[in-house]
């Protein structure tokens, strides 16, 4: 706890924001959260490329982990599953 305003300023949500503007990517929302992760943040990324480079750039100057989950939209998601029939 004592940590964690040291911690947001290597992970600040601005920074990100502009990490993923620069890869073509927006920031949608940011969270903090209870449980086994600190925080979220809800990109949309043009390319799984994109999302990667902004997620990597992060790592690699920051004292973060990150895991990475792709979303399908509802109508994206029913499609998949129409395939499959």
């Amino acid at each position: 706890m004592a940590d964690t305003p040291k911690r947001m300023e290597l992970a600040h949500r601005d920074r990100f924001g502009d990490t993923c503007k620069s890869v073509g990517a927006e920031l949608k929302a940011f969270y903090f959260t209870f449980g086994q992760y600190d925080m979220i943040a809800i990109v949309e990324a043009p390319s799984d490329e994109a999302m990667a480079q902004a997620v990597l750039s992060v790592g690699r100057h920051r004292a973060v982990r990150t895991e990475t989950l792709k979303a399908f939209s509802e109508a994206e998601g029913l499609e998949i599953f129409k395939r499959l029939q």
